[in-house]
């Protein structure tokens, strides 16, 4: 199957979902491909903050994603053997500190408010297996597999929004390094009990965060922070007095984590790291999203990111085509828009090394 379009977009998560909207509303045609075969996927990333916000409201989407459900967050708190030592609630005029919004919300509100542009296409279940140049070198499209059938298509730019281990990244040989935090992170995701509060949660376990984030639905997603490359030794040690230290951090959450943390098998291992590119764009090709800058978990930016840079990029994109100017230097302008995004990563590797900072009220107690 041969298709051709002005943007090919790989990635149907947030950032390129959002991306693939806005062009479409700008008349621009635009494919996105995915490769997984539903937005109903395990995600963990899934909190915005003010900026994220932002975003949706400025292109009317924020009441869509709230009517599909999300959460507000009342409070930040810092914990100690369940006393709480510090409160963090919503600045004056604001209604929240976080807000918890399922993946497939927001996605399917995206794809849905896409849809009804003639000029828009969403192939689902779609891998990227090579990338397509011309004899100047300049990235002219892809091929793809769908349903065991290869799909080529042609594009005038390729935008690589697939993520942390990014396709499109490597097959453009865009450069990039990576910055190691000392840590990984184990996920568990357990029912919230009777009367629990959307909050974001934090304790000090042997120095290291322990954190609890309410989700919509009536669940709570815990992150515990472990030693880099730890987890195989981890595993081999008894799960019992790993678990018990949960329950000594928030007691109020015994019964159900007994009841639904049983083994190492419950929890979900992510290596953390966070990446930069020394560019974003080759001719014809831009990256975006944590295939441009993968973020850490802390602060929770990843997700909100990949918002502001799809906002970016769409412009940047139109000017390109309506100039006729798919090369570097002109693609290359979203860096200059988005240079926030490495303040951001340095940002976090403080918050990482001031952590236990939140904690030293103990020590007048």
């Amino acid at each position: 199957m041969n298709l051709a379009t002005d943007v090919c977009i790989v990635g149907g998560g947030p950032g390129g979902a959002l991306l693939g909207y806005l062009l479409a509303k700008k008349g621009i045609s635009t494919i996105v491909l995915e490769r997984h075969s539903s937005v109903d996927k395990e995600f963990r990333g899934e909190h915005l903050n003010q900026d994220g916000e932002r975003v949706l409201k400025k292109y009317n989407l924020y009441n869509k994603v709230q009517e599909a459900g999300l959460l507000l967050m009342e409070r930040v708190e810092y914990c100690h053997d369940g006393q709480v030592l510090k409160a963090i609630t919503p600045a004056n005029g604001e209604q929240h500190v976080g807000i918890h919004v399922p993946q497939k919300n927001l996605l399917s509100v995206l794809i849905n408010e896409s849809k009804p542009y003639q000029n828009y296409k969403l192939l689902m279940g779609t891998k990227l297996t090579k990338l397509s140049f011309n004899t100047h070198g300049y990235v002219t499209g892809l091929k793809a597999i769908k349903d065991d059938q290869e799909l080529i298509i042609k594009s005038k730019i390729v935008v690589g929004a697939d993520g942390r281990f990014s396709t499109v990244r490597r097959l453009s040989e865009i450069p990039f390094s990576t910055i190691k935090h000392g840590y990984d992170l184990l996920w568990a995701k357990i029912p919230s009990p009777q009367g629990w509060e959307p909050t974001i949660k934090n304790a000090l376990v042997d120095g290291k965060q322990l954190a609890l984030f309410t989700q919509d639905g009536g669940f709570i997603q815990i992150g515990w922070n472990i030693e880099e490359d730890s987890y195989p030794a981890l595993k081999k040690q008894s799960f019992a007095p790993f678990i018990e230290q949960v329950i000594k951090a928030f007691p109020e959450l015994a019964e159900t984590v007994h009841r639904h943390i049983n083994s190492w098998d419950d929890f979900i291992l992510l290596k953390v790291q966070s990446s930069q590119s020394s560019t974003w764009a080759k001719d014809g090709v831009v990256i975006m999203g944590d295939a441009a800058h993968t973020m850490s978990p802390t602060g929770a930016f990843g997700i909100n990111c990949a918002l502001l840079d799809a906002d970016a990029l769409a412009d940047v994109v139109e000017e390109a085509l309506d100039i006729n100017d798919v090369s570097t230097t002109q693609l290359r302008k979203i860096e200059q828009r988005r240079a926030d995004v490495e303040r951001l990563q340095m940002q976090q590797l403080v918050k990482e090394k001031t952590y236990q900072d939140n904690f030293k009220v103990t020590a007048l107690t």
